[in-house]
């Protein structure tokens, strides 16, 4: 015999090998595409950024959230010949935030490998790579990656 039993803000429901043998009898509604409420993707068609994007991993409401925002829009917005170029103060003030909070924001270098000398960096004190000024251009934004990589 099937039954529902209420814990705190959980509803659970046990049900019989028999209810699932049935065949559901639940109708499908049809998206509808002017539904504000449906996942848009990270785009929205107007433009706009959707900062409530699950693909964004949370990014956009954590502790350096606002920094991560403005280095995000600076750079989708960007109209320079090297897209995002305009943007390194807005990266790097987000790079720092987010050294503060290691246990949060793990760096991918830490987890894998540690940083060589062939890096195109000098390594700094933390594992992190540090760029200079020069060094910026060599960085390769998510447009510039060639055929060749994939």
């Amino acid at each position: 015999m099937s039954y529902c039993k209420q814990e705190g803000k959980d509803r659970i429901i046990f049900v019989t090998k028999e209810d699932h043998e049935t065949p559901s009898n639940a109708e499908l509604i049809a998206d509808d595409p002017d539904d504000p409420y449906e996942e848009q993707g990270l785009i929205l068609p107007n433009g706009e950024i959707n900062w409530n994007c699950p693909c964004l991993g949370g990014m956009a409401s954590g502790p350096c959230g606002s920094q991560f925002k403005e280095a995000f829009s600076c750079f989708h917005y960007s109209q320079e010949e090297v897209k995002g170029s305009e943007c390194l103060e807005q990266f790097r003030s987000m790079q720092e935030c987010m050294q503060r909070y290691p246990d949060l924001y793990p760096q991918e270098e830490d987890k894998e490998n540690p940083p060589s000398a062939e890096s195109g960096g000098s390594p700094a004190a933390d594992g992190s790579v540090l760029l200079s000024e020069n060094d910026s251009s060599s960085v390769a934004s998510p447009d510039s990656v060639s055929a060749a990589d994939g």
